[in-house]
């Protein structure tokens, strides 16, 4: 049995898909049950998500009962901030589970776990040293800010130390990592999300671009609203975030923009299935890129920025550099609509996340974490 914790973001997004796809390939695959902790940021006042950071997590004895209570034989740790922490990773230990932290962003490190201020890469906070997020306010006000950079000091060694083993999504988050200081030895497994490829599309030559990104600084989603003042074709922003409101404004003037809001899966998928391209120009250096794969697994063409583990996705003749809207604009009008462009793409997508494929290196994983 593996019990999967993971405290939810207010605004959900890939991590939830990856924790619920390594469910299922645990599950289908490996022939061994999962179970899931979750605590959710929506129903954690701000006082008490602080004084959880501080304490290293709260109310450790629930994962030690819910090892108990499962069987587990290995907690899978996703988020742990800020309820979690290291003192759930501790419980687990204790209750006889090995531990497995998974990494799926820069949170051991950035307070906001993207690397990313003022619309820029930012690596300024480095290892124990977060004092740049607070002399900055990266995170909400200062009370927040102070209280996540004590919450990281006090915990970021603790955490490495009480894993067994560490997963990161690709090879350009490892090194990234490794980059912002965190050492954990030959614990590193590289396991790629697995997506299983929906219904394969003909992309429409004269359909709209997609862009699907929360709309946050990081996600570079006013570069492809500038790239779509420049083409001229229409562009659909299928999603919501705290930079909807400016957005909008920046498009205002741009009848074939549309706004459709944060569409649920169903949705989406009818979406991609009449679009001529997925536009990912993000400006974060990506520990992976769900959206990105998502899309080339059915045949839709996508171009991304040339950031973080999006160079391991999308080949490179449809890479442009980021926060460029003419590049974007010129790869949007060469790939849109193109069949074959999408065929390769698919192809190239499926080395990486094929479920198939990505099983092994899992095992691997959950082998190193209960070696003795």
């Amino acid at each position: 049995m593996i019990l999967h914790l993971h405290h939810r973001y207010r605004t959900l997004g890939g991590e939830e898909a990856a924790v619920a796809a390594l469910r299922a390939l645990t599950e289908e695959r490996l022939g061994e049950g999962t179970a899931l902790l979750e605590r959710d940021s929506a129903a954690v006042p701000s006082s008490r998500a602080a004084l959880g950071l501080l304490r290293g997590g709260l109310d450790p004895d629930e994962v030690a009962a819910a090892v108990r209570r499962t069987g587990a034989r290995i907690v899978h740790a996703h988020n742990v901030h800020p309820t979690f922490g290291v003192r759930a990773l501790r419980a687990a230990r204790a209750a006889g589970a090995r531990v497995v932290l998974q990494l799926h962003n820069y949170r051991l490190v950035c307070a906001i776990g993207t690397c990313v201020r003022d619309g820029r890469d930012c690596t300024s906070c480095h290892g124990r040293d977060v004092r740049p997020g607070v002399r900055h306010v990266c995170r909400g006000g200062r009370v927040e800010a102070l209280a996540y950079a004590g919450g990281l000091v006090r915990q970021q060694r603790a955490l490495l130390a009480a894993a067994d083993a560490i997963v990161v999504p690709s090879v350009a988050a490892r090194d990234r990592l490794r980059a912002l200081g965190i050492v954990v030895d030959g614990r590193w497994h590289v396991v790629p999300h697995p997506v299983v490829p929906g219904a394969p599309i003909a992309p429409d030559p004269e359909g709209a671009a997609i862009v699907a990104g929360r709309l946050a600084p990081e996600k570079g989603t006013d570069v492809a609203i500038a790239a779509a003042r420049i083409t001229g074709r229409p562009l659909v922003v299928a999603n919501g975030g705290p930079q909807e409101e400016a957005l909008r404004a920046a498009a205002a003037d741009l009848p074939g923009v549309r706004f459709v809001g944060r569409l649920p899966r169903p949705a989406l998928d009818a979406l991609r299935s009449s679009a001529a391209v997925e536009l990912v120009p993000s400006l974060a250096h990506e520990t992976f890129g769900l959206a990105a794969a998502e899309s080339m697994l059915r045949g839709l063409p996508v171009v991304a920025s040339d950031v973080g583990a999006l160079r391991e996705l999308v080949p490179d003749d449809a890479r442009v550099a980021p926060g460029d809207p003419g590049a974007l604009a010129a790869a949007w009008l060469r790939v849109a609509g193109d069949a074959a462009v999408g065929a390769r793409q698919r192809d190239a997508a499926a080395r990486l996340t094929d479920p198939a494929a990505v099983v092994g290196r899992l095992a691997d994983a959950y082998g190193a974490a209960t070696a003795d």
